[in-house]
């Protein structure tokens, strides 16, 4: 595929303005996307792929329009099951809603970051060395082998990385959130804020993920040009469907277990690739193994789209009978300190219930002593 040097400007420029635009001026206010916000934009990113690979179809032809939508899915289904860690990452250090948008936009900068740097190297690496598939290849079947032994995904499986633990014990650090800062003085003295762990957290988080998505797409398109804009495309809405879908990102229980279907068949795929192109010595003398089959892109797709597919619909019709999540703290401590109306109320029933419970009204001596004794204070055991 050839790729002329205005169209990979153009391209990158385009896509850094739509990055650009979305950091600056969408998410400059910290808020809560609406739903109708969020849809938007999740039409709007997912319709740009689309015509995207479209148009790689009119312009390069069918085989590589395959590769992208291929790579894209693959990568897409990457990031929504990245996006469950984010989930729990937020749930873990308490981040307010308002903040959660901006602390994802910052991942999901790093994590175009790494994936860059990982693109840049994994192209150099194959245009060097023809069995670095046979690395990608086993690296894929290893993954997936770890994703499938996790199972089901559940907040319990999440364990912080080593470079969280490091940083939660030397870094002086509030309990409390200052905005979306990421230090605060207190005292005389600067420390870092919860939201600083944060984005470490999701910085690793991605850096990890990175490792997993560039030899997967590398799998199904060794077109750098189709590997980056695959990952930008999949990337992109991340955001908002986070916000959009919000808890029921949980409901998706069988995501590891299809995406550890599909990295195991681009595994074995390139492993296929590697023994057909294989020039290592020390394996069949060098020589290519034609027995070896190259599996063709609309294989690739189509085994991708049935096994997302299958997963979604299993992991739907799962969600529908697990039992409803208990409520989040804020409204249970939202019930523990009642208004003054409800407190009048409740007095009010528990008279009349008394009342019922003897047969009858209570006399005006028994009433006044009863009024009379005062209710101990409640105190919030959360707080304490």
């Amino acid at each position: 595929m050839h790729v002329a040097d205005y169209v990979w400007y153009i391209t990158v420029g385009l896509l850094l303005a739509l990055l650009a635009f979305d950091v600056f001026i969408i998410g400059r206010r910290p808020h809560e996307p609406s739903t109708k916000e969020s849809a938007t934009a999740i039409v709007f990113y997912v319709s740009l792929a689309v015509i995207f690979g479209l148009g790689v179809w009119v312009f390069s032809g069918g085989q590589y329009a395959g590769e992208f939508f291929a790579g894209w899915l693959t990568e897409y289904s990457l990031s929504v099951d990245n996006l469950f860690i984010f989930l729990i990452i937020m749930a873990r250090f308490q981040v307010p809603r308002k903040y959660q948008q901006t602390a994802l936009l910052v991942g999901i900068i790093l994590a175009l970051f790494f994936r860059g740097i990982f693109i840049a190297v994994g192209a150099a690496a194959i245009n060097q060395f023809s069995w670095i598939f046979y690395l990608f290849g086993a690296f894929l079947v290893y993954t997936a082998v770890h994703l499938a032994r996790q199972g089901e995904n559940d907040d319990e499986d999440y364990k912080e990385n080593a470079v969280i633990r490091f940083a939660k014990r030397r870094l002086k650090a509030t309990d409390e959130y200052n905005g979306v800062k990421l230090t605060v003085v207190q005292n005389g003295k600067r420390l870092v804020t919860p939201m600083a762990i944060v984005i470490i957290a999701l910085g690793t988080t991605d850096l990890l993920f990175a490792l997993d998505s560039i030899p997967a797409i590398y799998g199904l398109t060794q077109e750098p040009f189709l590997v980056f804009t695959a990952n930008v495309f999949a990337l992109m809405g991340l955001r908002q469907l986070y916000f959009l879908l919000g808890d029921l990102l949980r409901r998706l229980v069988y995501l590891s277990l299809g995406l550890s279907v599909v990295l195991a068949f681009i595994g074995v795929k390139l492993v296929l690739h590697a023994m057909h192109e294989n020039e290592l010595p020390f394996i069949n003398g060098g020589e290519h193994i034609s027995w070896a089959p190259e599996i063709p892109i609309w294989v690739s797709l189509g085994f991708i789209i049935i096994t997302l597919g299958i997963t979604t619909i299993l992991s739907l019709r799962k969600s529908r009978s697990m039992p409803a999540r208990p409520a989040d703290d804020e409204s249970d401590e939202g019930s523990a300190d009642p208004s003054p109306a409800t407190e009048q109320v409740s007095a009010t029933d528990s008279h009349t219930l008394a009342a019922q419970a003897g047969g009858g009204e209570l006399d005006e001596a028994t009433r006044a002593e009863i009024e009379g004794i005062q209710e101990p204070e409640q105190t919030n055991s959360k707080k304490s």
